[in-house]
């Protein structure tokens, strides 16, 4: 399945932009994470859910020069990139399922990406889900170990457990990561990894771990996300590091 559009579009995204004056104007992605109260989903999963969500979503065919979401894609990408991560549960996350985005399913976790679009024009079955409140069960595993999802996972995403974010923060961080991690393949390989799912893993790393990372992602081998500090975290921070695996280009 072709995503040469899509991929290119990934490439090019450099950031740095500023925002508009007028807020209803800030474009983001909305990520929906399902999270019930009697039986919430493993936190881990949760994030493989979520990040792998917005990989599909970045790479889908209607992201492409000709697809429906290309206009709200180009323009996300043409400003600062933006997600907020809400809640939802029962009723509401059936409703979100009809908004223009992609659900991925991980165990027992489900996340939904959402197109991007500005946050005063926010869908009501989307503005209407807290935005705090994503705490559940479960650390991220640590060292290589076992991987999750369907097929030979292409991108292990590397979290600096130091930093102590929410779940929706975190959320949010892996899904920026899962986009920059891109860069690290071929379009080639992006094609088939996207064709297989786009199988990824979250992980968190010790301070040896982390600094070999940041090490590769001064060399322009992996992938840092470098957070704006606009909630949680001090401006800066990089908060997770994409690595490319499993050999080829």
């Amino acid at each position: 399945m072709n995503v040469t559009d899509q991929y290119r579009r990934l490439v090019a995204y450099r950031g740095s932009h500023e925002d508009p004056a007028d807020p209803g104007e800030v474009r983001a992605m909305q990520m929906v994470l399902h999270i019930e109260k009697r039986d919430p989903p493993d936190g881990h999963e949760l994030l493989v859910a979520a990040a792998t969500a917005v990989a599909r979503l970045c790479l889908d065919p209607r992201c492409g020069a000709s697809g429906v979401w290309a206009a709200p894609m180009d323009a996300w990408c043409d400003a600062r990139i933006r997600k907020i991560a809400r809640r939802a549960r029962g009723a509401h996350w059936a409703a979100v399922q009809d908004v223009d985005g992609v659900t991925a399913r991980i165990g027992g976790a489900e996340a939904r990406a959402l197109v991007p679009g500005r946050v005063g024009d926010v869908d009501r079955r989307v503005g209407r889900l807290q935005i705090g409140g994503t705490r559940v069960e479960g650390e991220l595993p640590r060292g290589d170990g076992p991987t999750v999802g369907d097929g030979a996972v292409g991108l292990v995403l590397w979290v600096d457990p130091t930093l102590d974010m929410s779940v929706g923060k975190a959320a949010a961080q892996v899904g920026h990561g899962a986009m920059l991690g891109v860069r690290l393949m071929s379009e080639s390989r992006a094609e088939d990894w996207f064709a297989a799912g786009c199988p990824l893993d979250v992980r968190a790393a010790d301070p040896e771990r982390w600094a070999e990372l940041t090490a590769a992602a001064q060399r322009g081998t992996a992938a840092a996300v470098a957070d704006a500090g606009f909630t949680e975290v001090e401006p800066g921070s990089v908060t997770v590091i994409a690595e490319a695996v499993g050999g080829g280009r």
